[in-house]
């Protein structure tokens, strides 16, 4: 089986495997191809991939002749008109958001498996490519604003006087807000946290912040990590209390996201006008739409009463070696459901981990959600 490795597109530094990772799939039989330069920005010279049984070569070479793509982000539309019929593409590909380029793979008959969807249950932690991501995406949101506050994180008395700790506010204690809870306590902030699931607040007072408490949430054990619909009662007391704690906030990591569905709007106008002068906002849910009204993705804005807000859907690819390390560890985890041990390709759709990341195959969209948005 011939394997290709492309360059992601600018602006995005991670690559799908670097050669370590490569090396690994090698010993499996498998050709490893690698596009020129794919890993330079994850600081991965083609020497150093040539070193380990890789094949430097062109991304159109790569493209005709390889039996599976690795791209973490989607192929353009030049790209899979060189694709082998049959070819399987392998990556981060947001299929809920992107059904209409799902179904033009699905006619060009390529088999697309979208580690995102992956079904998040305790055999499939080792292929979460969601959650190692979002733990380097938690971490980089508050070392990033920390670099846009115009003040301390920590308590300092000097002699100078006293300047009191920095307030932040986590809003969503999944894998990014745990890592940024955790990180904002290293750097000495007083850290207040809000999540719809009662079940996490003892993890989030075990890092060492206060959880903000509203009753009545709608169950959300059973959606993978993420948020769910809430009733508008429910919606009302949680904007109350949020809206008392966002007033306070210096810093604010928000991070609530629904599959398939916009961002839900946690932080109205009204509460941006409520926050002081200097005060940051990191939303990692800018791809999707973001947790403010005022979100854009990938650019950073001020309101006029001097907030400033971060949408960035790619804080990962701000630490590119180790964002890439885990990202092909999850991606070799993967590949063992899916190649034998002679290196050949076994789609094995018995196997809900590879039913479950399957989008397109055999010239059809077979992803059930995928579907539903087709109709």
């Amino acid at each position: 089986m011939i394997s290709g490795i492309l360059k992601e597109p600018q602006g995005e530094n991670r690559v799908s495997l670097l050669p370590a990772e490569a090396e690994t799939l090698a010993k499996k039989n498998v050709q490893v191809l690698v596009e020129n330069g794919a890993g330079a920005r994850a600081f991965a010279s083609d020497e150093t991939y040539a070193a380990k049984s890789a094949t430097m070569t062109s991304r159109e070479e790569i493209l005709r002749k390889s039996d599976m793509i690795f791209s973490i982000n989607p192929l353009t539309e030049s790209d899979t008109a060189l694709l082998k019929p049959g070819a399987v593409v392998l990556g981060v590909y947001q299929p809920l958001f992107n059904a209409p380029l799902m179904k033009q793979w699905a006619a060009k008959n390529i088999s697309c498996f979208s580690l995102d969807t992956i079904p998040r249950t305790t055999r499939a932690q080792s292929m979460d490519v969601l959650s190692s991501q979002a733990n380097i995406a938690g971490y980089r949101a508050i070392l990033v604003a920390s670099t846009l506050f115009p003040r301390y994180f920590p308590m300092f008395m000097t002699a100078a006087g006293s300047i009191p700790p920095a307030k932040v506010l986590i809003l969503g204690a999944g894998v990014a807000g745990l890592q940024a809870i955790a990180t904002a306590r290293r750097l000495g902030a007083v850290v207040e946290v809000f999540d719809t699931r009662p079940a996490v607040k003892e993890e989030v007072m075990s890092l060492g912040a206060k959880f903000i408490e509203v009753e009545g949430a709608a169950d959300a054990s059973k959606a993978g990590g993420y948020a769910v619909e809430q009733s508008e009662e429910y919606k009302q007391k949680q904007q109350q209390k949020i809206g008392e704690a966002i007033a306070k906030a210096d810093i604010i990591v928000t991070t609530a996201q629904i599959p398939g569905r916009k961002a839900p709007i946690l932080i109205t106008q009204e509460m941006l006008l409520s926050m002081k002068n200097g005060s940051v906002i990191i939303d990692l849910a800018s791809a999707t739409g973001g947790n403010t009204p005022l979100t854009k993705n990938n650019e950073t804005i001020v309101t006029p009463n001097g907030v400033t807000i971060l949408g960035n859907s790619n804080l990962p690819g701000g630490m590119p070696s180790d964002a890439s390390k885990m990202y092909g560890k999850n991606v070799l985890n993967f590949l063992q459901l899916i190649i034998n041990k002679e290196g050949v390709m076994n789609l094995n759709f018995e196997d809900d981990l590879v039913k479950g990341c399957c989008i397109t195959h055999g010239g059809e969209v077979v992803h059930e959600g995928v579907k539903k948005l087709l109709v």
